[in-house]
């Protein structure tokens, strides 16, 4: 038998922009609402380029498990953007974790809506998170068409960065993570430093990583007046607030902000009168084990009365809250960009973050906020206490803020995921390596 390469057809070989693209979004849909379960972050992202590319001439289909039988099969979320929702197991009930089980019933519903089209449909694939691109090496190779993928979080870096107390990635991710790099045509990174533990950790080739970073809805997340947006609610004028936004779980130390505050507390008793916290998000990953773990930390350190729990919001009213708040902190573990500390700087509210993964691109540290090392709560309390007196940092933080967050829009975020399309499409068009065994 011998290995031969596969000529690429004529209409990619003619062309290096994708006509298609099929998006591959297994374990969470951009239609969640952002904040609870496993919706964060990566749902926006894929939300907004998507409008974006669709915008720019490219048709996208974005595949996702389906978790409801009332969900339709098909839905169009955008001029040029529709949805589709494989059934993959039961619709509820099942984790994250148990995911990697229900991939072939997933590749299965996305091959069997190509296998309806005309011959070369989609011209690239572009996976997010590594259980779509465990379906996307597959499709994409089925189809002879370029895998792009995104890692969004890798398991090596997590377990390089646990909270205390938080379960590690299992091996099985450790390895799909590996084959998923390894069958990549490109690889999207979010920052220099996510290429650099691509590179590092995972052996990729630098010369298939792209840095495209995320964006952020410079339309929807502006500076507005404080006081009308903590009319809009329902904060007083003489508190002073600290929020947090996102999933409730180890992974993004929402008890760092709660034990800080209670170190604040202790050290200045008057602070109780002015305080206000605010945790905007429900619980999610291993959160789910004990979803009131946070409200009984805030109990058993005698902050209750200071935390006030949000639900999850739409933007328009996130960009309330964010302009509400006086500080936005951001105390993560590992985060692969930061894209709640880029909305709070772009509606003109500082950011205290932790100096981890992506977050020393997102916060300019020492211009639209300030960077923490490590996750001391007393660390912490002494860096939140010291923003909250100073007012005149504070002000010229705002105003780096606005200018830093002015650097993120989701329009650079899609030209620079297009021009990866086109890397990868040329390079296929100039015979890179897909193989036949032939006998």
């Amino acid at each position: 038998m011998a290995v031969l390469p596969l000529e690429p057809e004529p209409s990619r070989r003619a062309s290096a922009t994708p006509r298609r693209v099929a998006v591959l979004s297994v374990h969470t849909s951009p239609l969640d609402q952002p904040g609870t379960g496993d919706a964060g972050g990566m749902n926006v992202y894929v939300t907004e380029v998507a409008r974006r590319l669709a915008a720019r001439g490219v048709e996208v289909e974005i595949f996702t498990r389906a978790t409801s039988g009332d969900l339709d099969p098909v839905v169009e979320m955008h001029d040029g953007v529709v949805v589709r929702h494989v059934t993959a197991g039961p619709f509820q009930g099942l984790a994250k974790e148990d995911l990697p089980g229900q991939l072939c019933a997933v590749t299965s519903g996305v091959l069997r809506v190509e296998a309806t089209r005309p011959e070369g449909w989609y011209d690239l694939v572009h996976s997010h998170y590594w259980l779509s691109g465990q379906v996307g090496w597959l499709a994409a190779e089925r189809w002879n068409v370029p895998l792009v993928h995104a890692m969004h979080t890798m398991a090596k870096v997590k377990n390089l960065t646990l909270a205390d107390g938080d379960v590690p990635e299992p091996d099985g991710r450790v390895i799909g993570e590996q084959q998923v790099v390894d069958a990549s045509d490109r690889l999207v990174a979010n920052t220099a430093i996510e290429a650099e533990q691509l590179v590092d950790l995972y052996a990729a080739d630098p010369r298939r990583v792209a840095v495209v970073h995320p964006g952020v809805d410079l339309d929807s997340f502006t500076p507005g007046d404080r006081a009308a947006a903590r009319a809009r609610v329902g904060v007083p004028l003489d508190k002073q607030v600290l929020l947090f936004v996102g999933r409730i779980q180890p992974l993004k130390a929402p008890d760092v902000l709660v034990r800080a505050v209670a170190a604040m507390v202790s050290a200045t008793p008057t602070l109780r009168d002015t305080l206000q916290v605010v945790v905007c998000g429900g619980p999610s990953g291993t959160g789910l084990a004990h979803p009131h773990a946070l409200e009984d930390l805030a109990v058993e350190l005698g902050v209750r009365d200071l935390v006030r729990f949000v639900p999850p919001v739409d933007r328009h009213r996130l960009a309330d809250w964010y302009r509400a708040a006086d500080l936005c902190v951001v105390p993560s573990y590992s985060e692969s960009f930061g894209l709640v500390a880029v909305e709070a700087q772009a509606c003109g509210t500082p950011v205290v973050a932790a100096r981890v993964g992506g977050l020393p691109t997102a916060v300019a540290d020492g211009r639209s906020g300030r960077l923490v090392d490590g996750h001391d709560p007393r660390i912490w309390a002494g860096a939140i206490a010291d923003a909250l007196t100073d007012t005149e940092t504070l002000e010229r933080w705002a105003a780096g803020s606005v200018e830093h967050a002015a650097h993120f829009g989701w329009d650079a975020t899609a030209d620079a995921t297009l021009d990866v399309y086109r890397a990868a499409l040329a390079e296929r068009a100039g015979g890179r390596a897909l193989t036949a065994v032939r006998a």
